[in-house]
């Protein structure tokens, strides 16, 4: 009893996990066939994507279900990150989040004999329907200049049986940024996986990489739950349901193939068992041949069409024609129907056909009638991609007639046209009728020029029919030449009415399968100018709320298919003629290009309407450029006057409001590096050409680089050969204000641009500029010079020469990176110091221009570095014009192998003065001198003991640029200038909103854990030096703030400031070192909040107890001599200045009272001008220095 009791409960159990397992879909078997059967998607995951929108962005550790199989050890797919610098090679960043701190799939290096392959492999798919798709971006860059090859990057899909087809394969053209191409999977009724393959013989890392996939459209029809099929739809077996105009086309769009089942009246041909009575015979040498990949090659993925239509594989035949082996001797071929009978407009012979258009050998397709005569009812341009495109075409004629589909082939490298699956409707009967020849057309008249100047928006025929069919409706025929490219189920057509001479083009329904844009293209146009514009007026109309979206976009002839230009979406208004107009600026484009204007509807119906009219092509060519009053010198007030954007380039450069040099409140150009929609490496704003000439130039303007991630901004020259030379260059972190910058530019012999460029190593700052000048004359001194691209006016004198090099030009004697930006790359002066070359005694001396003098006491600052035993001696002096020059700076001992910091008062009494850096050799082997960063700052240096309060500078700390110690950079900002960053409410020193001081902020920009260094000049041995600063760290930050000593390339770390969650706090440090050392405050980010410092002090030699702990030395490199001769010389204009104005007073005073009755003296006087803290200590300190010394 107890054994049926058990049996029967078990049977219960049973019957209800049954029950159970038919109510649940997500344990069925329906895996990774695009529809989500369980509520949460799970069904759906890992299978190639993930959610509920079907797209892999690889930023899970899983990829998604894709997995690497290398197919030579030397060559993979990896899932990478671009990395926290610029790289070389690869991708600056991935494309879904932008930053170092996403990901994508990448190649390795590889460098073989012969080409390497790797592969990419989806996960197990089921089948998918003929709309199915996958969109990307994907990266080709042949960074090292070796050749992407012929076939870097393609896909296929692969069947259980172990076959496969090529799917996709993009033009292997060279192009440092993400593109966007669609793979366009189509009807598979078995299951499959997507093979995405590369090959290369040589390369670098990463120059071939994928990312953001997306599956679109890919499910079969889903049953409508309880409702049968709208009308104007047939259901399917399976219980979907598809449009009446898809039965009987030649494809399975139920997945069943219940819409082809019942077609035995049409006349099918799919050319697996032969042509069908398709007749293949042609007057032109080049033919039709009826075969399929497998008989083209597997071998070569650039050959045929990869499938056939109608199976989906490389096995299934089809009808082809490409550039035959011996060579094009003819461009065009053609085959024909059999003799049909007459037909009329209420019974048409339809014909459907499935069209392969790829590679540039794919000049188009056309389907002509012949009846009495021959004529064209159909065509398609171009090439269409890797594509099978649905085509529909109509017949009405009351004769006997054959259909006649000709292509056009053009003599290219790859690439052919291909016909599947010929569908004609019963109305299209055979004829008994016996052939007779048909009238041939007018052959075409010949281009009256060349085709490269055919739409080059220039008349270069009479009357102007070079330009007569390229889009423009300023002509006749304009209108004709936006030709329809659409493959969807929308399409654009051409409206005219020649009563009232209307034409406008509109979006209706067309024949393709694919639910993608409709899209129309002009022929090949340009190149064009900067000051190049599409206007339009264009209408989205009707009774729904939203009737669909308009975009322009360009599609270069080198670049590709590029971001859209211009977007609408929504509607115009209600009423038909509800027009707006729009003038969009295509730019100077160097290559030949094309327009296309892309739409879509959400419904087409008579209630709903997509209208573009008055296309016109404004100062389009390429030699035109608009006159500017101001020339290049602009305040980017009212647009960019001389500039113009690169379109070359990833990114432009924006108008951006509120922020500029001007007026505080004006205009600037800027680059926002934390925008997230920015993409790439660099951005350029290039000049109009400018005129060859025999003076020399001068470029000043005004920038900011601020951000702690922020990169480089460059000035560069741009010969009429394309040769870019850099003039001036500055990289990492400046501080939020706006720097003056003066770059000379040298005559040129031939004319020449400038070009503004901003590089991207980083993904967290602006840079700017402002109030830019270009003026026929030499530049005055540039308060900095960093010798990147020149050397700033300086020259050289004495027995050996000064040298402009880099590490890459230095041997065995130099430094082997610069300081401005720490590598190889970057610029110094050198002089070689070698005994052999520069004997004991010998002088050489670089001189800077003459610059105007003050009356303020400036600073010069340089770096200066000296390598070897005996080095010689470096001074610096400050040649004032006619007189004695005055020594503000010396050393002579060998530093190491790095880079210190020199500087020196120079006080000039408005004396015009020069500086001077002169070497002595003292008899080294191996040795040398060399300077770099030279800047004037207009305050006084600061003592090496004193506070650096941060308003007006960093002082003689630095952010290293040493990409070995740190990524990111500390910045100089106050809350009053701040838009961007969360800072303190003020600064410590001054206590307000326009007080300055330094903060390193986190953001998910940039990765967590990297890090920023401060550093300190080098300072020397002590046995106790006390550090002092204020910092600030609220508790919402989770960023650390270190403090580290720095000696022989060692760190010992001397504070951790934890948390401290309220204002400004003071931290002391002893400091004791036995060497020579840097001190260094690190910033080390988190996630948010931020980390600040202000008023930091270090007292040599005197500990935090205010104890003197190291002897008192005098220094012997910062040299006053010519401060003080200065001072004395400041002092001496002023007395004489005062004498000459008490003698004049007293003369003018005596000559008043002889004429003013006398009254009596004043009781007390006046101290409204008295200021004792301005006038006498500052004159008794500089006389008091002057006697000392």
């Amino acid at each position: 009893m107890l054994h049926l009791r058990s049996s029967g409960l078990f049977l219960l159990l049973s019957l209800q996990w049954a029950a159970g397992s038919q109510a649940n879909p997500c344990l069925s078997e329906q895996r990774c066939d695009f529809v989500c059967d369980c509520s949460d998607c799970s069904d759906e995951q890992d299978c190639g994507y993930r959610g509920k929108v079907f797209e892999c962005d690889f930023e899970d550790a899983g990829m998604c279900g894709w997995s690497s199989q290398s197919l030579d050890a030397e060559y993979s797919w990896e899932r990478r990150q671009s990395g926290d610098l610029l790289p070389d090679s690869g991708p600056s960043s991935d494309f879904t989040i932008g930053t170092a701190t996403g990901w994508f799939m990448g190649v390795s290096a590889v460098k073989t004999a012969f080409p390497s392959r790797t592969l990419l492999v989806s996960p197990e798919m089921k089948q998918s329907s003929p709309t199915c798709r996958l969109r990307l971006r994907y990266f080709l860059w042949d960074s090292g200049n070796t050749g992407l090859g012929s076939t870097p990057l393609w896909a296929s899909i692969y069947y259980p049986d172990s076959k496969e087809a090529v799917a996709w394969r993009p033009e292997a053209t060279s192009v440092r940024g993400w593109r966007e191409a669609t793979i366009f999977l189509g009807r598979i009724p078995t299951s499959f996986r997507i093979h995405l393959y590369s090959q290369r013989s040589e390369g670098r890392r990463d120059d071939v990489a994928i990312d953001q996939m997306e599956f679109l459209d890919c499910a079969l029809p889903l049953p409508l739950l309880g409702k049968e099929c709208p009308a104007g739809m047939m259901e399917c077996d399976r219980e979907g349901c598809v449009e009446e105009r898809q039965v009987c086309d030649g494809s399975d769009d139920c997945g069943d193939r219940t819409d082809e089942n019942k077609c035995d009246e049409y006349w099918r041909c799919d050319f697996e068992e032969d042509l069908c009575g398709w007749d293949l015979r042609s007057l032109s040498k080049l033919k039709w041949v009826r075969t399929s990949q497998e008989n083209i090659t597997m071998m070569d993925p650039l050959q045929g069409p990869g499938r056939d239509h109608s199976t989906n594989s490389a096995s299934g035949h089809f009808l082809y024609v490409t550039v035959p082996v011996g060579g094009l001797e003819n461009d065009w071929a053609a085959f024909q129907s059999p003799i049909l009978e007459p037909t009329n407009s209420s019974y048409p012979c339809k014909m459907v056909m499935y069209t392969h258009q790829f590679g540039p050998r794919s000049g188009g397709l056309t389907v002509l009638v012949a009846d009495r005569n021959i004529y064209p009812v159909w065509e398609r341009a171009g090439a269409l991609g890797d594509v099978w495109v649905k085509a529909e075409v109509e017949i009405v004629t009351n004769s006997t007639f054959q259909i006649v589909i000709m292509a056009a082939i053009r003599d290219f490298a790859y690439g052919g046209i291909a016909i599947d699956s010929i569908v004609l409707s019963p109305e299209c009967r055979l004829s008994s009728a016996n052939y007779s020849f048909a009238n041939f057309p007018k052959p075409p008249g010949h281009d009256c020029t060349e085709p490269d100047k055919m739409c080059d928006f220039h008349p270069d025929c009479s009357p102007a029919d070079d330009e007569a069919k390229c889009g423009d409706f300023s002509y006749a025929e304009g209108s004709s030449g936006w030709t329809d490219t659409s493959i969807g189920s929308q399409g654009w057509v051409l409206y005219e009415n020649f009563t009232t001479e209307e034409k406008y083009l509109y979006v209706t329904k067309a024949p393709g399968q694919q639910l993608t844009e409709a899209q129309t293209r002009t022929p090949l146009l340009g190149p064009s100018g900067p000051a190049c514009t599409l206007s339009f007026d264009f209408a989205l109309t009707g009774n729904p709320s939203h009737i669909g979206e308009l975009s322009v976009r360009v599609i270069d002839s080198m670049l590709g298919l590029q971001p859209k230009l211009w977007e609408f979406s929504g509607k115009t208004g209600t009423e038909e003629e509800a027009w707006k107009q729009v003038n969009i600026t295509i730019g100077a484009r160097k290559d030949r290009f094309q327009l296309a204007l892309e739409a879509q509807a959400v419904k087409l119906c008579p209630c709903s309407k997509i209208k573009v009219k008055n296309v016109h092509f404004i100062s389009c060519h390429a030699d035109y450029f608009p006159s500017s009053p101001t020339a290049l010198s602009c305040n980017f007030e009212n647009g960019l006057c001389g500039w113009y954007q690169d379109n070359s380039d990833n990114f432009d450069w924006t108008v951006l409001d509120g922020m500029d040099h001007t007026i505080g409140i004006g205009r600037s150009l800027a680059v926002d590096m934390w925008s997230s929609s920015l993409r790439g490496a660099f951005g350029r704003l290039l000049s109009y050409p400018q005129l060859a000439g025999s003076s020399d130039y001068c470029l000043s303007f005004f920038y900011k680089l601020y951000g702690p991630n922020i990169g480089t901004l460059n000035v560069k020259l741009l010969g009429n050969n394309g040769y870019e030379s850099i003039l001036w260059t500055r990289s990492g972190a400046h501080g939020n204000t706006w720097h003056e910058a003066h770059c000379p530019v040298p005559h040129q012999l031939t004319n020449f641009q400038l070009m503004f460029e901003a590089v991207r190593s980083g993904f967290d700052g602006r840079v700017a500029i402002d109030d830019v000048t270009f003026l026929a004359s030499p530049c005055t001194v540039p308060r900095m010079c960093s010798f990147e691209g020149q050397k700033c006016g300086f020259t050289s004198s004495g027995q050996v020469h000064w040298l402009h090099r880099n590490g890459h030009s230095a041997t065995t004697t130099g430094p082997k990176t610069d300081h401005t930006l720490e590598s190889e790359q970057g610029f110094y002066m050198m002089v070689n110091t070698d005994a052999t070359l520069f004997p004991s005694g010998s002088t050489t001396v670089l001189t800077s221009p003459v610059r105007q003098g003050t009356t303020k006491t400036e600073c010069v600052h340089f770096w200066y570095h000296m390598g070897g035993v005996n080095p010689g001696y470096l001074t610096v002096y400050v040649k004032p014009e006619k007189r004695a020059r005055v020594k503000i700076f010396f050393d002579s001992l060998n530093q190491g192998d790095v880079w210190r910091h020199g500087n020196g008062n120079i006080s000039s009494a408005l004396v015009d003065w020069q500086l001077e850096f002169e070497v002595v050799g003292a008899g080294g082997k191996g040795t040398h001198v060399a300077v770099d960063d030279i800047f004037f700052s207009s305050h006084p240096c600061e003592n090496r003991d004193s506070k650096c309060s941060l308003e007006t500078g960093l002082c003689s700390w630095s952010n290293t640029q040493n990409v070995k110690m740190d990524k990111l950079d500390w910045e100089l900002t106050s809350q009053e200038a701040e838009r961007h960053y969360s800072t303190p409410a003020g600064d410590h020193t001054l206590g307000t909103e326009k007080g300055h001081f330094l903060f390193f902020p986190s953001s998910n920009r940039t990765a967590a854990n990297q890090n920023a260094q401060l550093l300190s000049p080098h300072l020397p041995p002590t046995k106790g030096t006390c550090l002092k600063f204020w910092a600030y760290k609220p508790y919402s930050s989770d960023s650390q703030l270190k403090v580290w000593s720095l000696s022989g390339g060692r760190l010992q770390q001397l504070l951790v400031v934890g948390e401290l969650g309220g204002p400004w706090k003071r931290f002391d440090v002893n400091i004791t070192s036995t060497e020579e050392y840097q001190i260094v405050f690190e910033g080390i980010k988190g996630t948010s909040g931020v980390v600040a410092l202000d008023d930091i002090e270090y007292t040599v030699g005197v500990d935090c107890a205010n104890k003197v702990t190291d002897a008192v030395t005098t220094s012997s490199k910062r040299d006053n001599t010519g401060g003080i001769a200065a001072s004395v010389i400041v002092v001496l204009l002023l007395i004489g200045t005062m004498v000459a104005l008490l003698f004049y007073y007293l003369r003018t005073r005596q000559a008043v009272n002889a004429l003013l009755p006398s009254s009596p003296p004043a009781d007390g006087f006046s101290n409204e001008g008295y200021e004792p803290d301005l006038t006498t200590p500052m004159l008794t300190c500089s006389m008091t220095q002057a006697v000392i010394n």
